[in-house]
């Protein structure tokens, strides 16, 4: 199995590690994090902020502020004492390590209700990344208009990867179709996998994949909600006994 960057709300597959360090000498742990860096920087930047400050910009990225610098270090970016960071520059070197400074030609396959939604969501360009083709083997969706670009059937896959220069695809279809699709798409040269279906694909080296499954996310809340309500109750229950 290859391995993969661990990035926010999407897990690598087994096996991989996070102290590896990226071309550039960027650890996995810290490429993790900087997406959540930039999602913070998009917002103060929203908010007209020009410059802030390591403590600031980790208690919006939910990280300690040494971890930050340490981060932001790694790109050559020091700020400045007493002033604290560019968010403008910042956003640019953070983009520019994430290779988002160039345009990613992306296809998803399945054009269900996921795949519709992912294919509608306006903010992937915002962030370099451009669905070039939605396809599916259902022929009654087939021809439809999604998020700009006309469904195309899925025994198309290997044209359209070539006429795009596809470099990510995105798995949405389900368990049963996933491994199959998965091993088109490696077999017409693509190598940066997202994968929405509820299985570990398998993929060679060289080849990268991420799987969101957001029933395991839901699961860990409900793990987390659930230890809430025990401590509740034992503290309820201790103070019926102090009071009886």
């Amino acid at each position: 199995m290859s391995s993969a960057a661990e990035l926010p709300g999407s897990e690598a597959e087994p096996g991989n590690t996070t102290d590896r360090p990226y071309p550039g000498g960027i650890p996995e742990a810290t490429v993790a994090r900087l997406p959540i860096y930039l999602r913070a920087l998009y917002a103060l930047g929203e908010r007209g902020v020009t410059t802030v400050a390591s403590d600031e910009l980790a208690r919006s990225a939910g990280v300690n502020s040494a971890k930050l610098r340490k981060d932001l270090s790694h790109l050559g970016s020091y700020g400045i004492r007493g002033v604290g960071y560019d968010v403008e520059y910042l956003v640019y070197q953070v983009s520019r390590a994430l290779g988002l400074t160039q345009r990613w030609p992306v296809v998803i396959i399945g054009a269900g209700n996921l795949g519709r939604a992912l294919a509608n969501y306006g903010g992937f360009i915002t962030r370099g990344f451009r669905i070039e083709a939605v396809l599916d083997s259902d022929q009654s969706l087939v021809g439809r208009k999604l998020g700009g670009v006309v469904v195309s059937h899925v025994d198309d896959l290997e044209t359209v990867v070539a006429a795009h220069g596809i470099a990510i695809g995105v798995i949405a279809v389900p368990a049963g179709a996933a491994q199959a699709m998965c091993d088109r798409l490696v077999a017409a040269g693509v190598t940066s996998i997202l994968n929405f279906a509820p299985l570990v694909l398998t993929v060679p080296d060289g080849v990268d994949v991420r799987k969101v499954d957001l029933s395991i996310e839901l699961q860990i809340l409900a793990f987390h909600a659930q230890r809430r309500n025990a401590e509740r109750f034992g503290q309820a229950t201790d103070q019926a006994a102090a009071e009886a």
